[in-house]
């Protein structure tokens, strides 16, 4: 008779313990040389295990989030930044405001360091705490929500967004301010009021926002949403690009 009963290796596949089937033989020989118990060869391979897959998860986050690459807080130079910001940073790593489902909202002049340093959050808080997160530009994000307007998927794409934890929106000034624009982000912006995180950048402070939705009623009920449960980070600092430039005419 044929035994058809499946291997070590093969029950593992079929588990998708893909990890496992790969170090079970490296961890027994150590397991073996040291001495460990039966239960503490089993809960070594278990960490392994979990331990992968959280690794996994980060990296599947990491690419959802459409976050910048290089924008790191390893790459972030605190001593660049004003005072105030980097006193707030600590607290804002912690990622408290999400759970509160509040807002950071950070404003300066090109060049000052805002998406730079919103991304920077954002990317320790699902490093270290593998919260979802979702990166665009404001531009890009309300043409896909007009795309769904018209194709009558508006719903589902709020919904889709209503997922991560977190909505950057970089660069709020620079939509082309068309009616069916302000009408879309408004809904937006109200549909994530009090439920989940948003973090913006804007070069337009605030008195300057009915560029954005013309209706001064309107501007003020998105500002009212916005800044209700929010911390404000004000980056009043040398633009970063132009010290870049400078430094770089300095050595030439």
């Amino acid at each position: 008779m044929t035994d058809n009963t499946p291997g070590l290796n093969g029950m593992l596949k079929q588990l998708r313990l893909g990890t496992l089937r790969d170090q079970y033989q490296p961890l027994a020989d150590r397991a073996a040389q040291e001495k460990w118990s039966y239960p503490r060869y089993l809960q070594a391979l278990c960490e392994t295990e979990l331990s992968e897959r959280q690794s996994r998860r980060i990296e599947r986050l990491l690419k959802h989030s459409k976050l910048p690459g290089s924008k790191s807080i390893e790459a972030l130079d605190p001593k660049q930044l004003p005072e105030s910001v980097r006193r707030q940073l600590p607290a804002l790593l912690e990622g408290h405001f999400v759970d509160r489902a509040e807002n950071i909202l950070a404003f300066g002049l090109p060049g000052r360091g805002k998406t730079h340093l919103v991304c920077a959050i954002a990317r320790e808080l699902i490093l270290k705490q593998e919260r979802t997160v979702y990166f665009s530009s404001t531009f890009h994000l309300v043409q896909q929500m007009l795309i769904a307007k018209r194709d009558l998927a508006l719903e589902n794409l709020l919904k889709k967004l209503d997922r991560y934890d977190i909505v950057i929106l970089d660069d709020i000034g620079y939509v082309q301010q068309s009616a069916e624009e302000m009408e879309v982000l408004f809904t937006f912006l109200a549909e994530r009021y009090e439920r989940r995180s948003l973090m913006i950048t804007s070069n337009l402070v605030f008195s300057q926002w009915d560029r954005i939705f013309k209706d001064a009623m309107t501007t003020a009920a998105a500002i009212d949403r916005l800044v209700h449960h929010s911390t404000i980070l004000e980056l009043t600092n040398e633009s970063f690009r132009m010290k870049v430039a400078g430094d770089k005419l300095r050595k030439n």
